[in-house]
């Protein structure tokens, strides 16, 4: 008799537990935002700059991408590839701070802080700048279609 009466109590329990599953999982399984796809999508370009992976960064860069950097130079997409690819720069530290994501539908602007150093042809650099990348979701890819970089006027 005590048989029966452990399966009705556990039929109810394991039914609950498997609602209580699907839930936490289906919970779980929210869709990324707008904002934090363009902030994992910024932490791997400056990851793939880190380690000079230029596939990756062909992934990400627009074709007709465009960066400003420091001293005023512009490179397009290709430039900076062939820039990354200098293999007389090696980059220690590649860090991005106070990242704010503005969404304006298919247009996202991301600006924040930047500090880099390492050593180009031997010698040690440092730079701590500002930036602003600008994304675009183009046929349901988002890539960085322009960059630019540049020192505070408190440096």
């Amino acid at each position: 008799m005590r048989t029966p009466m452990k399966i009705r109590i556990s039929l109810p329990l394991v039914a609950l537990l498997a609602v209580w599953a699907s839930t936490s999982a289906v919970a779980q399984i929210k869709p990324e935002t707008g904002s934090a796809i363009i902030l994992r999508l910024e932490a791997k370009w400056n990851t793939a700059y880190e380690r000079g992976d230029i596939a990756t960064m062909n992934t990400l860069l627009a074709e007709d991408f465009i960066i400003t950097v420091e001293d005023g130079s512009t490179f397009s997409k290709s430039g900076y590839i062939a820039h990354c690819g200098d293999t007389t720069v090696h980059v220690e530290t590649s860090e991005m701070s106070d990242l704010k994501v503005r969404m304006h539908g298919k247009t996202s602007v991301v600006t924040g802080g930047y500090h880099e150093k390492g050593t180009s042809k031997g010698k040690p650099y440092e730079y701590r700048d500002r930036f602003t990348d600008v994304w675009m979701n183009m046929n349901g890819t988002w890539q960085v279609i322009a960059s630019h970089y540049s020192i505070p006027a408190s440096q």
